[in-house]
């Protein structure tokens, strides 16, 4: 295993971790201040659960800026 997919499972860890207890945080490390930010947000508000799905879901599906 490279030092270069060692760093990015780790980084793909930590966004992880982030979505679970930080939903809003994590969306906006992945793609920045953007329609999906703003939805985490709101899916947050409505509930913890909601928006750590939606934050999962951009870790996973490797959403950018």
């Amino acid at each position: 295993m490279t030092s270069l997919t060692r760093k990015s499972e780790m980084n793909n860890l930590l966004k992880i971790l982030l979505a679970i207890f930080l939903p809003p945080v994590c969306a906006f490390i992945q793609v920045g201040f953007s329609l999906h930010f703003l939805i985490n947000i709101v899916l947050t508000l409505l509930g913890g659960l909601p928006g750590m799905v939606h934050a999962l879901w951009l870790v996973v599906n490797d959403r950018h800026r």
